[in-house]
């Protein structure tokens, strides 16, 4: 990437994840999507604030972002870069199953998930993709997705 285009991308802004995806709260695991390629790979956050319904129960005295919950918020991100594809309107990526998940750090309340998704193949009906969650640079999860593309 040349120096210009890298400028004018750190201005771009992109849909809030609520207005592109069906989830919703208490299952909408991205807080901003902050950079992307279309058709290629996307970066975005969650902040864990702490209040999160899960942390009560996983664990009462050892609060613990579950690892099956990182593994959806990289899904939702790839769903996310799959919808920003004019080919994809009025379709919804689901899961279509989950390899090499794993999982090296603990995530507490009150960190920040850095998400990226790649996406490895993409077709009319389903694609590959391979993501990571990290919290301040070190690896908390990686993982392969697989998914289909159905009617909404």
């Amino acid at each position: 990437m040349t120096a210009p285009t890298a400028v004018l991308r750190s201005y771009m802004t992109f849909p809030k994840p609520e207005d592109v995806l069906p989830h919703r709260n208490p299952f909408l695991f991205l807080t901003e999507v902050i950079d992307l390629e279309l058709g290629e790979w996307a970066e975005a956050v969650w902040t864990l604030n702490g209040d999160e319904y899960f942390f009560k129960g996983h664990f009462p005295d050892r609060p613990t972002l579950p690892g099956v919950l990182m593994c959806e918020s990289i899904a939702q991100l790839g769903a996310y870069l799959v919808l920003q594809d004019e080919r994809f309107a009025g379709k919804l990526p689901l899961f279509g199953g989950l390899n090499k998940a794993r999982f090296r750090r603990q995530v507490l309340p009150g960190e920040t998930l850095q998400l990226r998704v790649e996406v490895g193949r993409l077709s009319g009906k389903a694609g590959k993709a391979t993501g990571e969650a990290r919290v301040n640079g070190d690896l908390a999860c990686a993982t392969e997705l697989m998914f289909v593309v159905v009617d909404a």
